[in-house]
């Protein structure tokens, strides 16, 4: 499903940001496990194709979700802390989607780069150690950053202010529904990186 090559929009761009889970990191089918294991523990369910439907919104905001569409009482705080354990035994497991860490090296030096996820911005580190991207990029924005998470647009605006970079001549790298609709949000054009969400939408319009 990822590309060999990715086609970028021949705008002139002063910035790049780009998602991690998904996007740089080939992380979902780990998030996913640890999901299942957290939501076995806690009597919660969590479905892979709304799995993936949610990517990029904040662990929390998931558990509330979770909470309001079955009518449980899952915890907000501890079910993500527990999932999170789990994430974190996992990510020397951690691959790279080659082709989007080909581009961060190749933009590296070149313009300024940042990292807007949904997840807590020392998870998204401990991700982008074990691939040893960390110190290509200029900020890296996580959830406790923002006051809204994905699908606003604020988690881009905050990395484009961090940048010093207006948001329309940024360009965003991402793979989920959640995500492409925070970057059009941010008034940003967009790079879409296959996924499982994606490839369902795409099924579902044909």
């Amino acid at each position: 499903m990822r590309l060999d090559r990715l086609e970028l929009p021949a705008h002139p761009f002063k910035a790049y940001i780009f998602d991690c889970d998904g996007t740089i990191a080939d992380t979902m089918p780990l998030h996913f496990r640890a999901w299942t294991r957290a939501m076995k523990e806690f009597g919660g369910t969590f479905p892979e194709d709304l799995f993936y439907a949610w990517g990029g919104i904040p662990t929390f905001k998931i558990v509330e979700q979770l909470n309001q569409k079955y009518g449980t009482t899952l915890d907000p705080v501890e079910v993500p802390r527990i999932k999170e354990q789990y994430f974190v035994e996992m990510i020397p497991d951690v691959l790279p989607i080659e082709p989007v860490v080909a581009l961060v090296k190749q933009f590296h030096g070149t313009a300024p780069m940042g990292v807007a996820s949904g997840g807590h911005r020392e998870i998204v580190i401990k991700t982008l150690d074990a691939l040893g991207l960390t110190g290509y990029f200029d900020t890296i924005v996580g959830a406790e950053d923002v006051l809204h998470g994905k699908p606003a647009p604020d988690p881009f605006l905050e990395t484009a202010k961090r940048l010093g970079v207006e948001p329309e001549a940024c360009l965003v790298f991402e793979d989920s529904p959640t995500g492409i609709q925070a970057a059009k949000a941010a008034g940003m054009q967009y790079v879409l990186i296959p996924s499982p969400a994606i490839a369902s939408l795409e099924a579902l319009e044909s």
